[in-house]
This record gives structure tokens, C-alpha cells and sequence, in this order.
């Protein structure tokens, strides 16, 4: 899974004043300056800032903190030209305005200019495992898969132990169609966190994006075996069976289901679906009630289909007894009235 947000910088460092300063009263606006931002004022906190920084204060740490007031208010334009002066006065070497940089340039969706920032301040902190992801967040909007790919492939060798980097990593090997490589990241990072048991379920879905139903069967499977109870992997064992053609299989499976969580009404209509293309009218109808006591209102069009075949076949008095089921749950519904009018003429 891909990173949702990127370089918060909500809890930026402020630099304080103390690498150099004329005098006194330089150091004492920093301070000033420091607790302005503390509180959300951050006009103010640059204004004395630059008087700061007019007054001897180190150069670096100004602009720095005044590029994260800009980016706090949301002037990012502003922002980013201000972590260049940072960067510019540090002659490149001060990282966290680098990162920061990068972090405005996404914002500001220059993903080109990101990318750049990203790899000079991951050179002088390569071990910085959130700039890799980050940087793996800015290569896929670019368009780049191998560039993320790698990127998020440091972090992971960086930080085997981080559950969310082997979802990443396995979410870009999938993006290049490498689902070897995808399988073999998540079932390494299940060997290491045996208690992730959603490892598996998301094994599951991989195979079964790639098309290889048993394989993701057997791993919805393996799940269960540890949670036998999940119901949410059950439904997902049952879709994949019914995709891979075995409807009987998938039925007793979602029939589980409504033991289990009778309210999971989702699963009863998929049940009355399957029993439904089986010609298990008895099961559907079963199924389909069970979802419109749950008050789904998608069991209306299960009766209405049956109904339908049954007028087909000129058994109305059949198709007026699933009508009026269907009613009996769902009295508003004009459809069912108005097809109960029609049948009751004939």
C-alpha cells in the first residue's frame, strides 16, 4: 500500500539562533519569534524572524523557519522559494530544509523538482527510511514504477520490521505486474510477524488479482484457519470461489456466513444470487428474505426476478406470493406495488 500522506510537517523542528549571533537581543527574537510560532502566529513570528536574522542571527535557521511559517499558512509557493535560502545558506548540507523542500514541491504537485530534492537530502541521510517512501510516493506520480520501486525497496531493507513498508513495497511490485516478487515480500514479512494474519488475506488478494484462484483461495483459507470466524475473509473466499467457477463450493461458504452474522446481509444476497443462477429457488428465496429482514432493499430484486420467471412460466399465483414478500418488508416500494397490480389482472 502506497504512502497516504506526505512529510507532515506539523511537528518541524525550530532552529534556534545559537550557531552564531551578534548580539544578545538577536538571540532574544529567535526566542520571540520561536514561541509566535508555537501559537499559530506565524505573520508575526516571521516578521521577527527577518529582524532576527538582520540582527546577526544565523542565516540557515531564519529562512528555515520562516519557509515552515509560510508552510504552515499555506503560502507553499512562498515556502519553497524560502527552504531554497536555507538550503542556498547551508551550501545544500542542511537536510531538513531539503526535506522540507520536497515536501512543498509535492504539495505544490512539482513532482520533478520533489524527486531532486528528495535524493540530495536522502544523500546526506541515507539512512532516512520516511525520505525513501517519500521519495517512492513522489517517483508514482511521476509515473515512474521503477523509481518507486526502488526507492520504497531501500526503506524496506532499511526497516524489515515496519508491517505498512512491506505492503508499499509489495503495492509497487504489483504496479510493474511482478507478482512473484510481491508474493515473496508479503510472505517474508509473514514469517517475520506471524500475529499479522492480514498478511494472508492480502496474499489472497494478490493471487486473485493475478488470476490464480486456488492460490488465493488456499490463502483466504490459511487465514481462517487462524481466525476461522472472519467473516469479512469468508466473504472474500466465497467471491473467489464463485470467480473460479465453483458456486456450490462458494454457497456453503457464504451459508457459514449467515450463521455466524445473520445481519451480514451482503452475504444473503450473494447466497440468493448463487442459488438463484443454480435454480436452488428454495435457497434463494430463503437467502433473500434473510437480507430484507436486515432491511436490504437489493433482496427486492431477487424477487422480483423470480417472480418474474414464475409469471414466465404463467404460475402468477407464484409470482404474487414472492411479490408480496418482497412487500411485506418493503411497503413503499411503487415497483413491487405496480407489479402486483399488473399480476393481479391477469
Amino acid at each position: 500500500m502506497s504512502c497516504s500522506h506526505f512529510a507532515p510537517l506539523s511537528s518541524i523542528l525550530l532552529v534556534l539562533a545559537t550557531f552564531s549571533f551578534a548580539a544578545q537581543s538577536s538571540y532574544d527574537l529567535m526566542e520571540r519569534a520561536n514561541a509566535l510560532y508555537r501559537d499559530g502566529r506565524f505573520k508575526q513570528a516571521i516578521t521577527l524572524y527577518r529582524k532576527a536574522e538582520s540582527r546577526g542571527a544565523d542565516p540557515v535557521a531564519t529562512s528555515f523557519n520562516i519557509a515552515n511559517s509560510y508552510y504552515q499558512s499555506g503560502m507553499y509557493a512562498e515556502a519553497a522559494a524560502t527552504y531554497r535560502k536555507a538550503v542556498d545558506y547551508s551550501n545544500g548540507k542542511f537536510s531538513p530544509a531539503l526535506f522540507n523542500m520536497a515536501s512543498v514541491y509535492f504539495r505544490l504537485r512539482q513532482y520533478p523538482e520533489c524527486v531532486a530534492a528528495y535524493h540530495r537530502a536522502l544523500k546526506l541521510e541515507p539512512e532516512n527510511v520516511s525520505g525513501w517512501l517519500y521519495l517512492g510516493e513522489a517517483y508514482s506520480k511521476t509515473g515512474d514504477g521503477v523509481g518507486a520501486l526502488r526507492a520504497i525497496e531501500k526503506a524496506y531493507q532499511l526497516d524489515k520490521s515496519d508491517i505498512s513498508i512491506v505492503y508499499q513495497l509489495s503495492e509497487a511490485n504489483i504496479a510493474l505486474d511482478d507478482y512473484d516478487r510481491a508474493v515473496a515480500v508479503i510472505r517474508e514479512g509473514y514469517a517475520a510477524h506471524p500475529d499479522e494474519i492480514d498478511f494472508l488475506v492480502y496474499l489472497g488478494d494478490v493471487y486473485r488479482l493475478n488470476k490464480k484462484y486456488e492460490e488465493s483461495a488456499g490463502a483466504y483459507r490459511e487465514a481462517l484457519g487462524v481466525r476461522p470466524d472472519d467473516t469479512a475473509t469468508m466473504y472474500k473466499l466465497a467471491d473467489v470461489l464463485a470467480e473460479d467457477n465453483k458456486p456450490f463450493i462458494a454457497m456453503d461458504v457464504l451459508n457459514n456466513i449467515t450463521q455466524i452474522k445473520p445481519d451480514f446481509s451482503d452475504a444473503a444476497i450473494f447466497l440468493g444470487n448463487l442459488a438463484y443462477d443454480a435454480k436452488f429457488y428454495d435457497r434463494a428465496e430463503a437467502a433473500y428474505e434473510l437480507a430484507a429482514k436486515q432491511g436490504n432493499a437489493e433482496s427486492v430484486f431477487g424477487f422480483k426476478n423470480m417472480a418474474y420467471d414464475a409469471h414466465a412460466e404463467k404460475r402468477d399465483d407464484e409470482a404474487l406470493r414472492l411479490l408480496r414478500i418482497a412487500q411485506k418488508y418493503f411497503p413503499d416500494d411503487v415497483t413491487v406495488q405496480a407489479d402486483i397490480m399488473e399480476f393481479e389482472k391477469n
